[in-house]
């Protein structure tokens, strides 16, 4: 399940349970639609995802990729779990994605 929720200026991404070959597509789609309409400044919501697998972790970075593209955009992290983190940190990408404990900070970073 994916939620977006739009504000002023960032757009907040939200996914539950597993982010994996059968739901990557869904989060991919989520994310495609907010770029072609422009919006490139995305926080993904964490915060009830169990699961990222390889396909997952490689919508985070097609999505930060075309995000950075364009003027002040990005992709930012809020509240993944501890295994979320074990599993960037094992693709090498803790540096590359900015994590934020929450998704007002996330929000405000930007």
């Amino acid at each position: 399940m994916v939620e977006t929720i739009r504000m002023e200026k960032v757009d907040v991404v939200k996914a539950a349970g597993r982010i994996d070959s059968h739901s990557s597509p869904e989060l991919k789609d989520a994310f495609d639609l907010l770029l072609n309409d422009g919006r490139n400044m995305l926080v993904f919501d964490m915060s009830e995802v169990e699961f990222l697998s390889s396909s997952g972790v490689w919508v985070l970075l097609e999505t930060q990729k075309r995000a950075r593209r364009r003027s002040k955009g990005d992709l930012v992290l809020a509240n993944p779990s501890e295994n979320i983190k074990k599993t960037l940190d094992l693709a090498g990408l803790m540096h590359f994605m900015k994590i934020f404990d929450g998704v007002d900070t996330a929000v405000a970073g930007f």
